[in-house]
């Protein structure tokens, strides 16, 4: 039987989105080419894990071992060059991440098998995988044709896909025996950095106010930072306000800035360069201000309001201030 593989990726006690995300495009390709689909689970003390992902796979092949309880590409890397070759997977999906990126290429390069990254869909044609990856910052879109092996690795990128529910699969977990012998003394993990305070992950919020070059002035921010007070969400921006050094590049969203899949995204003056609509295009919900009623930004936009965004944004936020007040 075929075998598809799903490598999940957890961090400080969270999985994370875009093991979900991978498990929705490998679900629809087990079925596309008849391949049971298999999550590699690798930590320690990661059972309720292993439980959670049973529902969406399956199986779950969890590798329990001190050595794997955070990140580290070597380890990894040895246990999964053990895993591919055993098991011979079609495909191994691995998350476009720093994880990702750290681990993928080196994998492949010990397995000798072709590889494809920051992929934003994929299919198999035959028995042969195509990709499809985004060129000259998200302009254009190409399919590429790998070529043929038993065995491909693929890393896709953060909110690619939208997660799919699935009825409960009860999956079966499987434990295998760690063929780590020895502790990896040359690369390990020392502490997580956490971010400055007051810094937020704008890749972790559910309501997003994002700025673009429609603001004008540093003064006209807080114009922006009031609406995004008073909805509980955060401030992003678009490139132009980082180039400006009125944003940390932190808080940007597009192709050279962070991939972004909020509840809510409320685009403030953006114009909608194909590099921007890249990194939030998968919103839930969107909504543009812009007085160009021909910005490309209104082509994405679930909602869009033609109009100045310094008499919209300021009635806006009054109006949902007073929402709240009255309740």
């Amino acid at each position: 039987m075929k075998e598809i593989f799903v490598l999940a990726e957890h961090r400080r006690g969270e999985l994370r989105d875009v093991t979900f995300e991978m498990l929705t495009k490998g679900r629809e390709l087990s079925q596309k080419i008849n391949a049971d689909l298999t999550v590699v689970l690798l930590g320690h003390g990661v059972n309720e894990f292993a439980k959670r992902l049973a529902d969406h796979t399956k199986r779950v092949l969890i590798v329990d071992d001190p050595r794997l309880e955070n990140f580290n590409s070597e380890a990894y890397q040895r246990v999964l060059s053990h895993l591919i070759p055993e098991r011979k997977p079609s495909l191994t999906l691995i998350g476009h991440t720093s994880f990702g990126v750290d681990l993928a290429p080196r994998l492949a390069a010990e397995l000798n098998v072709p590889l494809a990254t920051d992929c934003v869909d994929l299919d198999f044609e035959g028995e042969k995988l195509v990709v499809f990856r985004q060129v000259y910052g998200g302009k254009v879109n190409v399919k590429a044709s790998l070529r043929k092996s038993d065995s491909y690795i693929v890393t896709l990128r953060p909110a690619a896909f939208e997660v799919q529910e699935v009825k409960p699969l009860g999956g079966e977990i499987v434990e295998i025996p760690s063929p780590l012998t020895e502790d990896i003394t040359y690369k390990k993990f020392i502490k997580f950095f956490e971010p400055p305070a007051g810094e937020v992950d704008i890749a972790a919020a559910d309501i997003i106010i994002a700025v673009g070059r429609g603001i004008k002035d540093l003064d006209n921010m807080p114009v922006v930072k009031k609406l995004a007070e008073a909805l509980g969400g955060v401030l992003a921006c678009s490139r132009p306000i980082v180039d400006k050094g009125w944003l940390p590049s932190d808080r940007q969203v597009g192709t050279s800035g962070k991939t972004v899949k909020p509840k809510l995204y409320i685009a403030v003056g953006i114009s909608g360069a194909s590099q921007h609509v890249s990194g939030m295009k998968n919103a839930d919900l969107i909504i543009a201000i812009n007085k160009d009623p021909k910005a490309p930004i209104f082509r994405t936009a679930n909602y869009g309001v033609v109009e100045d965004l310094f008499k919209v944004v300021p009635t806006l936020t009054d109006r949902i201030l007073k929402e709240k007040t009255s309740k």
